[in-house]
């Protein structure tokens, strides 16, 4: 049953991407496809990587409440876009080719998400009090750190880092896009190889030990893959915080599994349906260029307080 639904989605995706190719397509048509296509990748590309990383991290810390962007992971890639524009200017960041920009910063992204993924999950998985409380603190000095240099800039500077705090899937290169799914194919084929093990991860590390599991290693691989996934989304067009949680909680109530074999690829196709699905209404047919991010995470977060509330009742 849940794998029949797995695949509903992956037919309703499909749909509806030919939909917002060929809605209302006029001359020059192949100039308006490549526009078109780019965009649409971004968005399956972003929607898929945060749906499948939240799994991952929920997995790993044992919470469904957490999302890699609600410990800060939003926090330090602003960061580093207005250290990059502080060093560099905003002409001398313009300068830098798009495509070895956008391997930087997954590079940078990476390990200094693994390291800040790992520092929270070492001792205080099991806390989760703590572990929100860390990934806030954290997030709130790297603002901090961030707002502070942003009062040094010039303000032609101050605008370039303004335009990265926003996602924006308008702003894409082919190349970088390129790269984004070759990345984002690769983590996704190795967590899939990686699903019995993350099923009985997901049973606590004493459990899991206790069956024979090296929980440690399994953890430690889950959070690289975890970390290529959203360094990638977060790169390609920016951070977008409660995606994932909203994906993530839509797939566990549809497919009714615990099963990461059935909740990685639903979680992965149910974020892509929401960004491209609300991307198609506000662009096709409300003619809107209202930004899809803000609306995304403004029910994320909501979702996120009933949660809260949820379990504080229980």
């Amino acid at each position: 049953m849940a794998e029949r639904r797995v695949l509903w989605l992956g037919l309703a995706l499909l749909a509806l991407c030919g939909a917002f190719l060929a809605w209302q397509l006029r001359a020059p048509f192949g100039f308006i496809l490549g526009l078109r296509a780019a965009k649409l990748g971004a968005l399956v590309c972003v929607g898929a990587a945060s749906g499948a990383a939240t799994i991952l991290f929920q997995t790993v810390s044992g919470n469904r409440l957490l999302t890699p962007g609600l410990v800060g992971f939003d926090a330090l890639f602003v960061l580093m876009q207005t250290l990059l524009v502080l060093f560099l200017g905003g002409v001398g960041l313009a300068g830098i080719p798009g495509t070895i920009r956008f391997l930087l910063e997954v590079a940078a992204l990476a390990v200094a998400s693994a390291a800040l993924f790992g520092l929270l999950l070492r001792r205080d998985a099991r806390d989760v009090t703590r572990m929100i409380l860390t990934g806030i603190i954290l997030g709130v000095l790297l603002r901090g750190l961030s707002e502070m240099v942003q009062r040094l800039m010039d303000p032609s500077d101050f605008a370039v880092v303004q335009q990265a705090m926003f996602a924006s899937f308008g702003r894409v290169e082919p190349s970088q896009l390129a790269m984004a799914a070759v990345v984002l194919l690769a983590a996704l084929a190795a967590a899939l190889r990686m699903a019995p093990a993350l099923d009985v991860a997901g049973l606590g590390r004493d459990t899991a030990r206790g069956l024979g599991l090296d929980h440690d290693r399994v953890v430690m691989g889950a959070l690289l893959l975890m970390a290529a996934m959203v360094s990638v989304s977060t790169a390609l067009v920016g951070p977008i915080t409660f995606l994932g949680l909203l994906t993530a909680s839509l797939a566990r109530q549809l497919t009714v599994s615990h099963r990461h074999a059935i909740l990685l690829p639903a979680a992965a196709l149910l974020g892509a349906l929401i960004l491209v699905a609300g991307q198609f209404v506000f662009e096709r047919l409300l003619g809107s260029q209202s930004a899809l991010a803000v609306i995304v995470e403004f029910f994320g977060g909501l979702l996120f307080l009933l949660l809260v509330l949820k379990r504080k009742r229980r």
